[in-house]
């Protein structure tokens, strides 16, 4: 069984090596697709998988990575959606579920990578979501995204 997980692979934009064969790859959904600006987008991953309910045993990976969909306030079939998917209405709630579920299938003293943009929520909301403490994080000067690292201790 492979030992790192993401668990919202998306395109993979994430990557260098797309076809990682330590990281399983997991979404909820699968999408093949040209993009207004003739760019063809594949979301192809290994497990179609709702990242509030994996089908994994507990302590399953030692490394988790969570990059979440960051957007609520856009069009179903917008670009942005079809590129990077889109929170629900519920997302906090959505949100706090993911958080518990990464953490169930996190071995002990695994770490879980957290990638978030503040275009339309905060970081600071969401760390009120979250049910544990970041060790560290950082974010790039004038960048409106920010990386986050837990570890299970």
């Amino acid at each position: 069984m492979k030992k790192i997980i993401d668990v919202c692979c998306g395109s993979k934009m994430f990557y260098f090596d797309k076809n990682n064969p330590n990281v399983l790859f997991q979404d909820i959904r699968e999408l093949h697709t040209t993009l207004c600006d003739g760019r063809k987008l594949d979301i192809q991953p290994d497990v179609m998988a709702d990242f509030t309910n994996m089908p994994y045993p507990n302590k399953s990976f030692k490394m988790v990575i969570f990059d979440p969909p960051h957007l609520f306030r856009i069009g179903d079939n917008s670009w942005m959606a079809k590129k990077y998917g889109k929170l629900p209405d519920n997302w906090k709630e959505k949100l706090f579920k993911a958080f518990n579920e990464c953490w169930r299938i996190l071995d002990n003293c695994g770490v879980l990578i957290f990638k978030w943009n503040e275009q339309q929520i905060k970081l600071s909301t969401i760390l009120k979501i979250c049910p544990f403490k970041p060790i560290c994080g950082n974010r790039a000067k004038g960048s409106k995204t920010v990386f986050l690292i837990f570890m299970k201790l």
